[in-house]
């Protein structure tokens, strides 16, 4: 008989995305009248760039002629993005990235998803408290993990992030084998400085661990004593994989490009203890599962890289860092205490209650959706997220409306 894969009996019971929509839902058909302002998913809301939209049509056009059209395109990605996106992210800022490391792909958090693939079934992972829960759950899926009890996975080693500590985790006291990181961080907005980021990376060595490095946010990043790349820590190389988007920077969300860096000098081991190359590794299952992002995405987001595509993407992070600060000031001025939103476009909130009855507050009292801190892992019990990805009008109506309700 067909049996099913039962790490899956583990996981909760719906994504916490999936479970905030069907809230929404719910409150939309009760309240049709009722004007919702999502300030929740992470999901951009303005258009995509014109240099990117040009290059887009141009492509199109391209592909119209028998003798422009492209068929099915490198794995890895076009090299004139591959390139660009070297020089561009991370040659810029001295770090010696080259195009051969860089894989293009669909999204971050497919390939966040699927990097886990290649590795052992028995190495033991560390992953922040509260996170991004594709993190935690494509490991459930693959059998990493013991049965879900108290709020966590047994088998975990869970790296708390907490206002004590600015919402950025200590070293494990015990040795690990894959540690998770996400600065700017997606749920709390927190920042690493390149002194912090130095001792993962000088753990990651000590103990033959790796880390995979979540960037996505990185072109939110004012203060420019901060890294932007891991690559900016002499040896990250050797030790850690990045993850990278073109969704919340360049508004790709709906478009779907993003690319991981994989070093050619990093390394894992077999049961014996030889070296390996994760690139080779990850470079044979991009080949195997992937068939590659189309031509014309890949020519709008190599277009972020012109004149004009950096002076447009500029403006579109400006753009919602604006409504991070109204946020944060109208937070500030009710008496919240948050995290995040100067480097950020996520805002995390002390809500002094339980993260799903503040979430049901705002729903129904105000029409404003924010995402429960408990939905990320046990130290978001008691936070709510707030997201600047929608215009400034909606931005500026949410405020009023939670300022009336709480204030």
């Amino acid at each position: 008989m067909i049996t099913i894969n039962e790490h899956y009996l583990k996981l909760q019971a719906s994504y916490l995305f999936s479970d905030i929509a069907r809230r929404v839902t719910a409150f939309q058909e009760m309240n049709p009248e009722k004007n919702i302002i999502k300030l929740g998913i992470g999901d951009v809301t303005r258009a995509l760039p014109q240099a990117c939209v040009e290059a887009f049509h141009q492509a199109v056009d391209e592909m119209a002629s028998d003798t422009g059209f492209r068929g099915y395109g490198p794995e890895q990605g076009y090299d004139f993005l591959r390139q660009a996106i070297a020089e561009n992210d991370f040659r810029a800022r001295g770090a010696d990235i080259s195009s051969a490391e860089i894989f293009i792909s669909d999204g971050a958090k497919c390939d966040t998803g699927n990097i886990q693939e290649l590795f052992s079934q028995d190495i033991i992972i560390a992953i922040p408290d509260p996170v991004y829960p594709v993190y935690l759950d494509t490991n459930v899926m693959a059998g990493r993990t013991g049965k879900y009890k108290d709020g966590r996975y047994e088998g975990i080693v869970y790296l708390e992030a907490t206002k004590e500590n600015g919402f950025v985790p200590q070293l494990p006291k015990q040795k690990v084998d894959l540690i998770y990181l996400c600065f700017p961080n997606n749920p709390t907005g927190s920042t690493i400085s390149k002194d912090e980021l130095k001792t993962w990376v000088e753990y990651a060595k000590e103990n033959n661990a790796l880390i995979l490095f979540d960037a996505a946010y990185e072109a939110f990043i004012r203060d420019e004593s901060l890294p932007r790349t891991i690559y900016e820590i002499e040896g990250a190389k050797e030790v850690a994989i990045e993850f990278r988007s073109f969704s919340k920077s360049a508004g790709f969300t709906g478009t779907r490009c993003a690319y991981t860096v994989v070093p050619k000098e990093c390394r894992a081991f077999d049961k014996d203890g030889n070296i390996h190359h994760v690139h080779d590794l990850w470079n044979r299952r991009h080949c195997t599962k992937f068939n590659g992002v189309s031509y014309p995405v890949q020519r709008a987001a190599a277009a972020v890289y012109s004149e004009s595509g950096k002076q447009q993407t500029a403006e579109l992070i400006r753009y919602y860092l604006r409504n991070a600060d109204l946020i944060c000031k109208e937070i500030k001025a009710l008496g919240y205490e948050y995290d995040g939103g100067e480097n950020s476009p996520y805002i995390w909130i002390d809500g002094k209650r339980n993260s799903w009855d503040f979430f049901d507050l705002l729903l129904n009292s105000t029409g404003v959706v924010c995402t429960p801190g408990a939905g990320f892992g046990s130290c978001g019990e008691g936070y709510i997220r707030l997201s600047a990805f929608n215009s400034y009008e909606n931005v500026a109506e949410a405020m009023t409306r939670i300022r009336r309700e709480l204030g």
